[in-house]
C-alpha cells in the first residue's frame, strides 16, 4: 500500500484594502486653499494674524467652521463643550485644544481616540493645514497669516 502524500500547511491571510487610506499632508498648500468654496476662503483670509479656524472639509458636518478663539477650547458631544460634536462616535468630553505658541490638541480618554493626520495621538501639535479627526468629523485647522 502507497504511502499517503499529506499537503503540506497552508496559511493565507485576507488584508482589506478598503481599510487603507492615505495620510493627509501637513503642509498647507495651494491645492488645500483652493479646494474651499470662495466663502470658505474669503473667512480664512480676513482671519486676524495667528488666529485659528477649524473647517470641517469631509465626514460629519461639512461646511461647519469653528473659530478657536480663546486659550483653550474644549471639543465633545456634551453641549457645555466649546466645540459641540453632535455623533455618539464623539465622547461627552473628547479633546482640548490649546493655544500657546501655536496650536496643540490633547485627547480627554475618549473611547475612538484622536487622529492629527490619521494618525492617533494623546498629544499633539496641530500645524496649519493638518487634518483633526474626532469620531467622524475631519476638521482642518486654518490660522490667519501674519
Amino acid at each position: 500500500m502507497a504511502d499517503k502524500v499529506t499537503p503540506p500547511n497552508d496559511l493565507t491571510s485576507t488584508l482589506n484594502l478598503r481599510q487603507l487610506r492615505s495620510i493627509p499632508e501637513s503642509v498647507i498648500s495651494d491645492d488645500l486653499y483652493k479646494s474651499l468654496t470662495i466663502e470658505q476662503q474669503n473667512v480664512v483670509k480676513n482671519l486676524p494674524a495667528g488666529a485659528g479656524i477649524l473647517l470641517v472639509l469631509k465626514g460629519a458636518g461639512v461646511g461647519g467652521r469653528y473659530l478657536l478663539d480663546s486659550i483653550e477650547t474644549k471639543i465633545g458631544r456634551d453641549i457645555n463643550n466649546e466645540i459641540c460634536l453632535d455623533d455618539i462616535t464623539v465622547s461627552r468630553s473628547h479633546a482640548l485644544i490649546s493655544k500657546t505658541d501655536g496650536y496643540s490638541i490633547k485627547d480627554l480618554g475618549s473611547l475612538n481616540g484622536t487622529y492629527v493626520n490619521a494618525i492617533a495621538v494623546r498629544e499633539s501639535k496641530v500645524l496649519p493645514g493638518d487634518e483633526v479627526q474626532i469620531g467622524k468629523y475631519h476638521l482642518t485647522l486654518f490660522v490667519g497669516e501674519k
